[in-house]
């Protein structure tokens, strides 16, 4: 069985488990410079297509592939593939569900502390010299802790139930908002209350997004949103840059809506340097935590997506359903 993969070599030679050597596979990298649909001409017999979460597949690359029997997203977002047309091709797509949920949520909670106790401008200001005047500065700021604020959860999956369960210890108070409401056994077991998004918004002091992209989705963090979240809120993101509106953000940072962002996605990706929340005006720079979207990148993630990747691969080869379908068949 040939697996066509877009993502580099060092990684799978890194994380690829021991029991694939067993397994009649050939894998083939495609080259950095060639497109996804470039490769899959060059593949014709592929049966099975393993891509990283931003690389696109799309219904020409699909249909270039008539033996193509999987595609698997290397992360757990998959909005980069055009599942319909693998659903038409009746070609299962397959994620990674749950295998970042536990580093992700540590990412967040750092930028949420970051965010609230100035880890990056406080390490600037050692670096220039400036740790007195900094200091003095930050004791007269009425400097807020984590266990102080009220954070709401934009999404229940898995990274938002890990994340809640981290915030629990610091004593926050807890509310989420998801498009299917939890049981109310599952609400107290993660000690959690349900509002309505606007209402939300209207109440939490942090706002933290962990919600998959989609139709609905798409750019919910805009103008209308923005005009109901309680002034001063800090907005922390390690979702999907595309649940944004970049422009609507920035406008609500400048103007002082928002107290400040904690961004581990931007869209698009790669952030160019003159992004609208990247490049931001002096007086509001300092207000904007950025990290370049490591928050599912550990060793622990990878070899957990890599050994579920394989086995799917393996239940393929025995006749039988890979795990994580997406796509409904």
């Amino acid at each position: 069985m040939k697996v066509l993969i877009y993502g580099p070599k060092s990684r799978y030679d890194l994380y690829t488990p021991d029991f694939v050597k067993e397994l009649p596979v050939e894998p083939v990298f495609a080259s950095a410079h060639q497109s996804t649909l470039q490769a899959a001409r060059e593949n014709p017999d592929a049966q099975v297509i393993f891509a990283d979460a931003i690389t696109r597949v799309e219904r020409e690359t699909i249909d270039a592939l008539p033996n193509l029997k999987m595609i698997h997203s290397e992360g757990v977002a998959f909005n980069a593939i055009d599942i319909e047309a693998a659903r038409e091709r009746g070609v299962y797509v397959c994620n990674n569900k749950g295998c970042n949920a536990e580093s992700v949520a540590e990412h967040t909670v750092m930028l949420m502390l970051m965010a609230l106790r100035c880890g990056v401008t406080g390490h600037n200001a050692v670096k220039a010299g400036e740790q007195i005047r900094f200091k003095e500065k930050f004791m007269v700021s009425s400097a807020p802790e984590l266990g102080e604020q009220t954070v709401g959860i934009i999404g229940m999956g898995d990274i938002g139930k890990a994340t809640v369960r981290l915030l629990r210890p610091f004593g926050c108070k807890l509310y989420y908002y998801t498009a299917h409401r939890r049981p109310p056994e599952a609400e107290r077991e993660l000690g959690i209350s349900y509002l309505p998004l606007k209402e939300l918004a209207e109440t939490c002091t942090i706002l933290s997004l962990h919600c998959a992209v989609n139709d609905q989705t798409t750019h919910m963090v805009n103008k209308d949103f923005l005009a109901h979240v309680r002034p001063g809120a800090i907005l922390v993101n390690t979702a999907r840059g595309q649940l944004v509106d970049n422009l609507a953000v920035r406008q609500a940072l400048v103007g002082g809506r928002l107290g400040g962002i904690a961004m581990d996605t931007l869209a698009p990706e790669p952030t160019p340097a003159d992004h609208p929340l990247v490049d931001l005006p002096a007086e509001v720079a300092d207000r904007a935590v950025l990290s370049p979207h490591l928050g599912g990148i550990t060793g622990g993630v990878f070899r957990r997506a890599h050994g579920n990747m394989w086995n799917s691969v393996k239940l393929l080869l025995a006749g039988e359903r890979p795990n994580f379908i997406v796509n409904g068949l």
